[in-house]
C-alpha cells in the first residue's frame, strides 16, 4: 500500500510541474518593490536608531531587540507569558525574552531550535530541537527544561493547547520529495534569511497541492508521548492553531492557493466536528489568514470578494454562528490583522504594491477602529452583520522590504502593536505606542 500511495503522489507531483507555472500566476510572489531612495542608508545600518516619533503619523516606534535577525512570532501564534509581562522572541542564536516593563532581554534557550509556541497556562516556550527532531519545553522564569517527545518521521508540531497537554502537528505517511516543492528550493527561489518570502512562493504552493501526498492530523500528548491520528487526508494540511480557552478545539487550514482550496475548518481533539468555518459564494472568492479572537470563540480571517477585488476583515462567532465582515479600502487591505480585547480594537501590516490587493498606498502599520453599520432593514440570522474598518496609520513602511511579513500583535496592555521589520537592514522587533506621541 506505501508503494502504492508513493507511485502515486509522485505522478501527480511530476503532471503539477508542467501545469504549476501557469497557476502560479494567481499567486502573489514576493519581492522586493523599495525604490533607492527608501533604502536603509549606510549610517542606519551600522547603527539603527532605537526610538523616534513616526515624521508621518506622529506614534512613537521603538526597536526593542538589538540582535540583527531577532524576530517576533508569527501573528497567530501566542508570543506572550500568562502574565503579560513578558514576550518570546527568536534569535539567530535560540531564544529569548523581552521584558514588556523595563525592556530588558535576556536568553533562554542557546542553540539551532525552532520556536513553536508560548503556553497559556505556564510561562513555557515550546521549540522543537531539529537534529533530534523532538519537542522541548522550557520555563522562561525558572530556565526548567523537559524533552517532551519525538516528532514522527517527515512531521512536524505546530501547536499546543490551552491547557498545555496536547501538541498537533501532520506527518508525511510516505518519503516525499520535499526539496522538489519546498519553498526555497529550486527555481531560483533563494533567501536572503529564512524569515522572507522565497521567490518561488506561488509555484511552490500550487505544486505542493497538486502532489496530493497523503499525511496525518495528529496530536501528541505532553505527558506521556502518545500520538493519535485525528484525519488522513491527502490535501495539503497546515496552519494548525488551537483555540486559546478550549483545549479540545483545534483549527487548520486546506493549504494552497487559496482561489483553489476551502481553507479554514476546525475538528475536535476527538477527530469528531469537522467543520469548514467559511464557505465562499462565488468564483474566486478568498478567505485565510485565519486567527483567534482571545477568547476563543472567534475566528478571524482576510475575505476577499473576489480575489484582489474587494476586502474584508469576517469573523465567526462559534457560539451562535454569527458573521460579521468589516469593509476595508484597498490600501488598508493588510497580510495579516490581528485583534485586541475580542473586537475592541483590530491591527494590520498594510502590503506593498507586489501583494494581491496591489495597493499603490499601502505600506503602513495599522490601527482599525471597528463601526457596525446599523440594521434599519430586514432582521434575520442568516444575514452577515456588516461593518467598516476606520484605519489610523501607525508606522510608514516604506523602508521596509515586505518578502519580510511585519506579522503585528497587539502588547496584553493594549499599549502598544509589535511587528518584524528589515527597514534597517537585518531584521529586529519594533513596537509602535498606539498613544499618539507627545513632541
Amino acid at each position: 500500500m506505501q508503494v502504492l500511495f508513493r507511485r502515486t503522489a509522485i505522478a501527480l507531483f511530476t503532471t503539477a510541474l508542467i501545469s504549476s507555472a501557469a497557476l502560479a500566476q494567481g499567486y502573489p510572489t514576493p519581492k522586493d518593490t523599495r525604490s533607492a531612495e527608501n533604502m536603509p542608508t549606510a549610517a542606519e545600518l551600522k547603527d539603527p536608531p532605537k526610538s523616534w516619533i513616526d515624521k508621518d503619523t506622529g506614534h512613537r516606534v521603538v526597536r526593542l531587540t538589538d540582535e540583527p535577525g531577532s524576530a517576533s512570532f508569527y501573528f497567530n501564534v501566542n508570543a506572550y507569558t500568562p502574565a503579560g509581562d513578558e514576550m518570546i522572541y527568536t534569535t539567530r542564536d535560540g531564544i529569548s525574552v523581552l521584558n514588556l516593563k523595563t525592556w530588558k532581554t535576556r536568553s533562554v534557550v542557546q542553540g539551532r531550535v525552532r520556536a513553536i509556541v508560548v503556553g497559556h497556562k505556564t510561562p513555557s516556550v515550546f521549540y522543537i530541537k531539529p537534529e533530534e527532531n523532538a519537542l522541548y519545553v522550557t520555563n522562561v522564569d525558572t530556565g526548567a527544561t523537559r524533552r517532551v517527545g519525538k516528532v514522527p518521521p517527515h512531521g512536524n508540531i505546530a501547536t499546543v493547547n490551552a491547557d498545555e497537554t496536547l501538541a498537533a502537528g501532520t506527518y508525511d505517511e510516505v518519503a516525499a520529495p520535499d526539496k522538489q516543492y519546498n519553498a526555497g528550493a529550486k527555481a531560483g527561489g533563494s533567501q536572503v534569511s529564512p524569515l522572507e518570502q522565497p521567490a518561488n512562493k506561488g509555484e511552490m504552493m500550487v505544486r505542493r497541492l497538486a502532489a496530493r501526498i497523503p499525511l496525518v492530523l495528529y496530536t501528541l500528548n505532553l505527558n506521556d508521548g502518545k500520538i493519535t491520528a485525528l484525519q488522513h487526508s491527502t490535501d495539503w494540511v497546515n496552519h494548525l492553531l488551537f483555540s486559546p480557552s478550549d483545549p479540545n478545539v483545534l483549527m487548520y487550514c486546506h493549504e494552497g492557493p487559496w482561489q483553489a482550496v476551502d481553507r479554514i475548518w476546525t475538528i475536535r481533539t476527538d477527530g469528531t466536528h469537522n467543520q469548514l468555518m467559511h464557505k465562499r459564494t462565488m468564483a474566486m472568492e478568498i478567505a485565510g489568514h485565519e486567527f483567534w479572537g482571545q477568547n476563543g470563540e472567534t475566528v478571524y480571517y482576510d475575505l476577499q470578494t473576489p480575489k484582489g477585488q474587494d476586502f474584508f476583515l469576517a469573523s465567526l462567532d462559534l457560539a451562535d454562528g454569527n458573521r460579521t465582515w468589516y469593509h476595508l479600502d484597498r490600501n488598508e487591505w493588510s497580510i495579516h490583522f490581528n485583534v485586541y480585547k475580542d473586537g475592541q480594537l483590530f491591527t494590520g501590516d498594510g502590503g506593498d504594491p507586489g501583494q494581491v490587493a496591489k495597493a499603490p498606498d499601502g505600506e503602513w502599520i495599522y490601527l482599525f477602529r471597528p463601526e457596525l453599520i446599523k440594521n434599519t432593514g430586514i432582521a434575520t440570522k442568516d444575514f452577515v452583520n456588516p461593518g467598516v474598518l476606520h484605519a489610523e496609520k501607525l508606522v510608514n513602511m516604506r523602508k521596509h522590504n515586505y518578502t519580510l511579513e511585519p506579522n503585528v500583535s497587539f502588547t496584553p496592555d493594549g499599549k502598544m502593536v509589535i511587528f518584524r521589520s528589515n527597514m534597517f537592514g537585518p531584521t529586529y522587533v519594533f513596537g509602535v505606542e498606539i498613544a499618539k506621541a507627545t513632541p
